[in-house]
């Protein structure tokens, strides 16, 4: 019978390991540290001491992750973020800065609740912050926003999610395409069209491009917001599959969108941080699902 000793972590180390972790080259991690090499390894290997685990193996063919270090790596995102909010919310507080941060995903607008929240509390800052697919949840973990309004899916641990509402997605097409024409298409109907966002934000079309043996995109460029990827639609470079809102709130005349019969509808939820008790982000919630 044994009991494992309680470990403080050390969050620089921690940050250092991710570093190493995500780019699997203990190099480009320093330089991106900008610590020197040897450094950046005796930090690893006190971090791994004081763990008492090996969490990267070092070989001729590179560097990997133990099955500890891919654990480690898994909890250290959030747990880096949650203390990266602890800071943002403390500063706030130490400035007397009565804030409250509301995050949005393009084509959904939240004037009317982020509104009524200034009303009810007029002492109080109501902000807003414009997110992505990418950073959608990386603004709530490190304390950016207080609340967001996500598109699914989306990851949901250490989160309170509650589901506001669904729209329907559409293909978003040049406007000189075959199909321009038609109001309503077929998921088989785009299997060989070249999309442009990762397969599996739309496995509908994966599974059925799959089917009929289409070949997937190799490694696709990284699109930062929606009109980026317009752009790349308008110069006939592919299509994409916007919720509704995002695909009329960006409308414009060198492409078109196309309803598809059989894609399941976007979930649209709030969400925040779990571990929070706070009494506005409860008042906030219930004016959201009011706004329904």
């Amino acid at each position: 019978m044994w009991e494992a000793a309680l470990v403080d972590v050390d969050l620089r180390k921690l940050r250092y390991f991710v570093e190493v972790a995500e780019r699997l080259h203990f190099g480009r991690a320093a330089e991106a540290l900008h610590i020197a090499q040897p450094v950046l390894s005796r930090q690893i290997r006190a971090f791994e001491n004081e763990l008492k685990v090996q969490l990267l193996i070092r070989g001729k063919h590179g560097t990997q992750l133990t099955a500890a270090g891919e654990q480690v790596l898994a909890d250290a995102r959030p747990l880096l973020a949650n203390a990266q909010a602890l800071r943002r919310r403390a500063a706030r507080a130490a400035h007397d800065r009565n804030t409250f941060t509301v995050g949005f995903m393009p084509g959904l607008i939240v004037t009317r609740a982020v509104r009524a929240l200034g009303r009810r509390h007029p002492e109080l800052t109501v902000d807003v912050l414009r997110t992505s697919w990418e950073n959608q949840v990386e603004v709530i973990h490190d304390g950016r926003v207080d609340v967001g309004y996500v598109r699914l899916p989306i990851d949901r641990r250490g989160l309170r999610v509650v589901p506001l509402w669904t729209e329907p997605r559409m293909a978003v097409l040049p406007a000189e395409h075959r199909l321009a024409d038609k109001d309503v298409v077929a998921v088989a109907d785009l299997a060989d069209e070249h999309l442009l966002q990762d397969p599996e934000a739309v496995p509908e079309w994966r599974d059925v491009a799959t089917a009929e043996g289409v070949r997937a995109p190799g490694r696709l460029p990284v699109f930062h917001s929606v009109e980026e990827k317009l752009e790349h639609v308008a110069a006939g470079h592919g299509m994409v599959i916007l919720p509704v809102s995002a695909a009329t709130f960006y409308a414009r005349p060198d492409v078109v969108h196309i309803a598809v019969s059989d894609l399941s509808p976007n979930q649209v939820c709030l969400a925040w941080q779990g571990t929070r008790r706070s009494r506005l982000l409860q008042k906030f919630a219930a004016i959201a699902a009011a706004e329904r």
